[in-house]
Parts: C-alpha cells; structure tokens; sequence
C-alpha cells in the first residue's frame, strides 16, 4: 500500500487514483448508527485525508488507515509475525500441482448493509479487479479463473504455481471481498459496505466517522464509534494526545521519539517496520531518461543524512527495499557520496549544468518536505537546482498518476513478500511502475521470483532483481523508518504492527 501502500503506501496506495472530492462537504454514507461495542469514542490523529474509498482502485494509506477497520480479506497477517491466516476463509487447501486452490468460506458472515456473505461476493471482488485491471490487478497474473463451487467454496485455478499465493490475495485491504455488483449500485469513492468491524458512516474535509457493526462477525467492537481526525502537524497531534483531544496517534514528531519513552501522560510504542521511503524520477522527461543522470544524483546523495533529517536517527538508511530485518534483505550499497563522480556522470550524459529539477512531495507527510531540503542542498554542488513542490496529497496523488512532475519522494508502506517490494513497481507496464522504468532482464528475474517456490532460491532471483533496480536508478531508495505509534494511557487492546496495518476492533478506553 501506498504512503503515497505508498507508504501508498504509502502508497498507498495506490495511483491512477481520484482526487478527494468532499470539498469539505461531509459525506454521508447511509449507514446507520452503531449499536453494538462500547458507547465511548476513539478519536485517533492521523496525518492526511482518505483520497477515497474505493478498496480496489486506491493505493493511498490514509485511506487504508480507514478501510482496515471496514473490510475484510479472505485471509490477513498474523500481527505477530505477519504469516497469513484465516479470515473471510476459515481453512483452504492447493493441489499437488499447486495450480488449484480452494478456499472454504466463514458461514454467518453479513455485510453492513445486512445481506449475506457467499462465495458469488468473492468471485464478483477478484474479478472486479482482474477485468477491470484496477490498482491490484497484477496480483492475480498468474490466476486464470476465479469460480465458485458452491456458495461457501471459491476454487482459484491458477496457470503456474504461486508459493506468495495468500499475501497476493491477503497483505492489506486493497483486496477487500465487497457484494456482488457493488460497484454498479454504490458509488465506491464515497460509501463503503464491508464485512469489518466498524461501517462508514462520514466523511469531510476533517474527519472520517466510524461507528460499530453490532453484527460483525468477530464480536462487537470495543468502542461505538472511531474518528479519524485529520492533523497534519504531528507536534499538533502530540499535544492533542496529551491534552486527551485524541486517544491515539501515529503522527508523532521523530525529533521526540526518545524523550517521550519515558513519559507517563502517553504510551509509546516503537517496532521494526516492512516499510521504504524512496526518491524516483520520470523516465519520460529528459534527461532524467538517463541512466547517468540518475546514477549521477544518486552519487549525489548522503542517504544518512537524509534519514536523519526525516527521522532524527530512528530510521536505517537503506539502498535496497527491504530492510535489514527481513530473510530477504540484500545487503548491496553501490551509492557513497561522490560529487565528483556524480559531476562527471552529468558531463558523460551532455548536460548541461545547473539543470533544475522539481520534487515533488507533500505537507501532509512532514518528514518528505523535511528530507527533501537536505535532498535539494546535497544536489546544489553538482550543478542540480531542486525546486520543491509542496502539496496536498490528493493533488500529489493526481500528478503522479498523470506523470506530471520530474521526480518524487514518498514511501511503500506495509510490503510482506519480495514481490510486493519490487513488482508491480518495477516490472514494464507494472500497476505502481510510475516512472516507466522497462529492463527486459529484471521482468524476466521477477517473473520468475513470483513463481519460485523454494525460498533460498526465491532470495537469489530477488537479489539479482534488486541489484539492477538499485544500479538502473527505477527507485533511489533512501531509508527504512520505524513504525512509531502513541496512544493513551489505560486504552487496552491495540497492537502495534510492522505492517502499519491499524485494528480498532478490539480496543477499549479507559
């Protein structure tokens, strides 16, 4: 998922995506008040606003932040260790060839707006993105059919084997079950029927409202209604967590996470992240078509000092994807500060200095503005004049899809399995490949990670891949952060995950 998920994700998350359109009207979704879970409130601060609601066309996280809570998938990760697990589909099985999965489903499951869950849902949601080829479509190029067999089995038949099978269909509500025809009776930007724990029920230019699905079939959340209230400034989402505005927040400001350990008026929690914040340039502007000229600025740049400035040294620079974490990790750094080298790459590709470049980033993720001045002034000896474009995310989100702009910074949130590091934004033509990149050596490379299904063997495919991502300059990738999140004290339930994925179905309040 984008954050610009990406990061979306973030990403995400995702990007011929629509412009928020509230214009600062509330939406209403014609869901009706939650009478199950607890009658208090969960105010929780987030950075930006939804672009939309549409689980399978938009890649933003802000907008995920919400669908997590009012979806579901037919299996999810485990917040513990991320291995999938059963949601939407209690148990599955494949085939000795590996190319037929069957998945049973839950019996008793209905969406918010009472009608029952069954396997012609499942078969009309994958479908919906396979024919329509939305953002998640290259999730299923190796399924050649989805069926149902009978209203509580689906049997995915694929054309080769597929051992990330499950996160493909799993990793994070861009691949939300949603009824039968939904698509051509709700207007999917704005409303929203799930199975989740908590329905829609408005939307404007300052908060998303929430409320309890009393029939979900989990149990009843914890609390009656969740707000996600929109505070870009996280020093501004810190001090309403204190003064006990908000209950919950993941915008805190990286310059206090060390000090704010040890306070007691909050509880902060920190863990490892899957997450990538990476700068990338547009192939289809010269000269940042060149190999060159985009090896020249990556020589150019000191990801240390950039992951400082963005995360006061809580993050891990990084010139792959994966972080150190992960059995994936590659450990390969070509990219040490070099300005002279970088000026001689410029002079080799017949530029002529200053070349002006514009990065585009946006407010409403503080740590890109913050990274991009040091970007821009580690740039300026080379002969590269960075004009930073500073703007509302939907906008950011607009242009990036329209391929408006000469280069961008932002993040790939909640990734599990290699493929969903490097795919689909670096395979020709991919769903998230907004730079254009095209090396016939990497498609072949990830083509064949996606179907190899021993994982040592998936490791070194993925690492070749890597390799050339990482010398063509598709993504200049520059840190992995940590998953920072606070709360109040006494609120009980919530678990802080790597994945960034944000549950509310079992919190209570104090």
């Amino acid at each position: 998922m984008r954050s610009s998920r990406s990061l979306t994700l973030a990403a995400v998350t995702t990007l011929a995506l629509a412009a928020c359109g509230s214009g600062g009207e509330s939406v209403d979704t014609g869901g009706g008040g939650g009478d199950g879970g607890g009658g208090d409130t969960l105010v929780a601060a987030v950075s930006a606003q939804p672009d939309q609601f549409d689980p399978h066309v938009t890649t933003a996280y802000p907008s995920f932040q919400v669908l997590e809570n009012v979806y579901d998938t037919l299996v999810v990760p485990n917040a513990e260790d991320l291995t999938m697990e059963s949601s939407l589909a209690t148990e599955w099985e494949t085939s000795a060839d590996q190319l037929t999965w069957t998945f049973t489903l839950r019996e008793g499951v209905t969406f918010h707006d009472g009608s029952e869950f069954d396997s012609a849902d499942v078969v009309y949601s994958f479908n919906r993105i396979i024919d329509e080829d939305l953002s998640n479509a290259d999730r299923f190029a190796n399924v050649a059919s989805v069926e149902a067999d009978d209203p509580q089995t689906v049997v995915l038949t694929l054309n080769q084997p597929t051992p990330n099978l499950l996160e493909r269909i799993g990793a994070f509500k861009g691949m939300a079950i949603i009824p039968e025809g939904a698509a051509d009776s709700l207007d999917l930007t704005t409303e929203a029927v799930g199975t989740g724990p908590f329905r829609l029920e408005s939307s404007d230019a300052s908060s998303t409202v929430l409320t309890a699905y009393e029939d979900f079939w989990g149990g009843a959340p914890g609390v009656g209604t969740v707000e996600f209230r929109y505070i870009t400034e996280p020093a501004a989402a810190l001090t309403a967590l204190q003064n006990g505005e908000v209950q919950w927040t993941d915008n805190v400001p990286p310059q206090q996470i060390e000090t704010l350990q040890g306070d007691d008026s909050i509880e902060l929690q920190t863990v490892p992240s899957v997450d990538y914040w990476y700068m990338s340039m547009n192939y289809d502007r010269p000269p940042f078509d060149n190999r060159d000229v985009r090896r020249a600025i990556s020589f150019a740049i000191d990801r240390a000092a950039v992951a400082e400035a963005a995360w006061f040294g809580a993050a891990r620079p990084n010139q792959t994807a994966i972080p150190e974490d992960s059995s994936f990790y590659f450990d390969y750094a070509p990219f040490q500060p070099d300005p002279e080298q970088a000026r001689q790459l410029l002079a080799q590709a017949g530029v002529e200095t200053p070349l002006t470049m514009g990065l585009m980033v946006t407010d409403e993720f503080p740590e890109t503005v913050t990274a991009a001045q040091v970007i821009a002034s580690q740039l300026e000896p080379i002969g590269v004049e960075v004009t930073i474009e500073t703007l509302d995310f939907a906008t950011w989100l607009d242009r990036q899809g329209q391929g408006d702009y000469d280069a961008f910074y932002l993040g790939w949130l909640g990734n599990l399995d290699p493929a969903a590091f490097y795919q689909d934004q670096h395979l020709t033509g991919g769903a998230n490949n907004y730079q254009g990149y095209s090396n016939p050596q990497v498609d072949q490379l990830l083509q064949a990670g996606a179907v190899e299904p021993d994982e040592a063997a998936r490791k070194q495919i993925y690492d070749q891949a890597a390799q050339l991502i990482v010398d063509d300059v598709s993504y200049l990738y520059l840190y992995n952060p940590p998953v920072v999140q606070a709360w109040a004290p006494g609120l009980t339930g919530y678990q802080i995950r790597p994945d960034k994925a944000i549950n509310f179905e079992s919190v209570e309040l104090p």
